[in-house]
């Protein structure tokens, strides 16, 4: 009866407290995550339709100077096949994708210094210029605030930055001491701040996680009103420190996406490629419990085995054009389609008003 309970408060309110998240978290069953999912899709149907927004990932450097323990691009990793895509093979990536109907592309990088943050200025700038309809996210990474500043500033639409755990003790469990999670939430309220659609999110199942730190992200993001939030399953890559480690539950991931639909009801949840690795058919199920968001793969196929976050990860032999084939059927198996626009989130007007931050299109 406590899980009707804090469900029902969940729908109603929006809210749980700690206690009620790691209760709901750890004691949920089988139909009690049913019954979240079906109230999860029905909020997103309420909010945006049976349209899922496509984004199109473009993985432009593996090089990263990060040493993050689950992380298959780590920089101790000395088996990977390291690469960086020059500006004209991203922009042959975003040409291509325009012809197949993306409208956002999405940069996504390890922490690089050989690609300039004035090189990747100039490159935003000119997709900007050559494709004003369409939506440019970045992610790469903790920069100064004046460079995500100039990021914006060159027509970035959107930054993903993951903070992987709220919780301080489990944040040291996943990464060196050089990196800080106090850093990691600085730099995503100065992205709010600055006026980028912003996204966070975190894996489920990485090593130490508890049912008490996952109530630590969800009371992170409830305080942090994320546009977009990214949750997939921790997956082990064979060349870090995580290599025997178990893989996380596919249903607690999709658990968590239903919390999160309910708990924030107008943001842009991805169901991400490492659910759809988990599961033959994750994405799927990620739509049915409440994501409304997905993001295939527009790199070069010459690269795409080399971007290798984790082990197994689907979808690097085919063709952009066979991607969006594939997901087309995909998605209307399951009743959606494929909606051919950049997808703001509906949260900007009244964010960024909250912020003081007038903004038109960029957000």
């Amino acid at each position: 009866m406590y899980i009707d309970t804090l469900i029902q408060q969940l729908c109603s309110t929006r809210r749980l407290d700690q206690t009620q998240w790691a209760a709901l978290l750890r004691d949920a069953g089988a139909q009690d995550a049913e019954r979240l999912a079906q109230a999860a899709r029905a909020e997103a149907i309420a909010q945006f339709g049976k349209k899922i927004y496509i984004r199109g990932l473009i993985e432009f450097t593996n090089y990263c100077r990060n040493d993050c323990y689950y992380c298959g691009i780590r920089r101790s990793n000395v088996k990977a096949q390291r690469y960086r895509l020059a500006p004209e093979d991203i922009l042959a990536c975003c040409a291509e994708g325009y012809a197949l109907g993306f409208r956002t592309f999405v940069l996504q990088g390890g922490e690089d210094a050989g690609f300039s943050d004035d090189l990747l200025c100039r490159t935003v700038e000119t997709i900007k210029k050559r494709w004003s309809d369409c939506a440019v996210t970045l992610s790469v990474g903790e920069r100064d605030r004046c460079v995500y500043q100039s990021f914006f500033e060159a027509g970035a639409d959107r930054y993903l930055l993951r903070h992987e755990t709220a919780d301080e003790a489990h944040y040291r469990r996943l990464h060196p001491a050089a990196l800080s999670l106090t850093r990691r939430k600085e730099c995503l309220w100065a992205l709010k701040e600055i006026g980028f659609q912003v996204g966070a999110g975190f894996m489920v199942g990485s090593p130490g996680q508890t049912a008490e730190t996952l109530a630590e992200d969800l009371l992170f993001l409830q305080q942090l009103q994320p546009h977009m939030v990214g949750i997939g399953p921790f997956l082990p890559h064979k060349d870090t420190p995580f290599a025997q480690e178990s893989s996380g539950s596919t249903e607690q991931t999709l658990l968590l996406l239903s919390c999160v639909r309910l708990m924030l009801p107008q943001v842009l949840l991805p169901a991400t490629t490492a659910l759809g690795t988990a599961a033959v058919d994750g994405r799927e199920r990620g739509i049915l419990a409440g994501a409304n968001v997905v993001m295939p793969n527009l790199s070069p196929l010459s690269v795409r085995k080399k971007y290798m976050l984790y082990d197994n990860k689907i979808c690097t032999s085919d063709e952009s054009a066979q991607c969006r084939s594939c997901l087309q059927r995909r998605l209307a198996s399951i009743g959606y389609e494929w909606a051919v626009d950049r997808g703001d989130s509906p949260l900007l007007g009244t964010l960024h008003a909250s912020a003081g931050i007038v903004t038109e299109q960029n957000g």
